[in-house]
């Protein structure tokens, strides 16, 4: 397998996991606090829609045949 088709499986499979990650986040509804400030659930949905986004692009990428 080519080198840069691994990368781009490696970076697809980091993306899916962190938006799988944002998708939990607003199903769970955890309560965050940083410095004392609750951190809204609202950015984790374009979050998620950016990371699952990219994961798509990246794996469509790996899998294009170069002639």
């Amino acid at each position: 397998m080519n080198p840069q088709i691994r990368g781009l499986h490696v970076a697809s499979a980091i993306f899916g996991l962190i938006s799988v990650a944002q998708l939990m986040r607003v199903v769970i509804r955890p309560e965050i606090l940083v410095a004392g400030h609750v951190v809204p659930l609202w950015p984790s949905v374009p979050a998620f829609i950016i990371m699952a986004g990219l994961s798509l692009w990246m794996w469509r990428l790996a899998r294009m045949r170069t002639d």
